[in-house]
């Protein structure tokens, strides 16, 4: 979903990739990667450097094409707190396979109690 809303954008204001890629300072091909959702887990400071450059703000990269926003919908519904748990969480790098496995082992430990 993020890399097709950056691609939009980036075609939008007519960006090649190869610029995108330079001014935001990532590997092209890792660009491409997230343009076309292969790469799903991007840091937040990459996604914020590539929003620097389409003179974008974070948000509209997470804007779902039709035009709902993911990241006010999950603002609703989830405690500033817990939203800021998830940024610290992926700024640290650990991957959502990591989360899953630390979330699995503490629901384990919990129902040994």
């Amino acid at each position: 979903m993020i890399g097709r809303r950056i691609q939009q954008i980036r075609q939008e204001k007519g960006i090649s990739l190869s610029k995108l890629a330079e001014r935001a300072g990532v590997a092209k091909s890792y660009l491409s990667s997230i343009e076309r959702d292969l790469q799903s887990n991007p840091s937040v400071a990459v996604l914020e450097r590539i929003a620097a450059v389409l003179e974008t703000d974070l948000r509209a990269l997470v804007q779902e094409a039709d035009g709902s926003d993911a990241a006010r919908k999950a603002e609703e519904e989830l405690p500033a707190e817990w939203l800021e748990l998830a940024r610290e969480a992926m700024e640290s790098g650990i991957s959502k396979e990591q989360f899953r496995e630390f979330l699995a082992f503490t629901k384990w430990r919990n129902e040994q109690k």
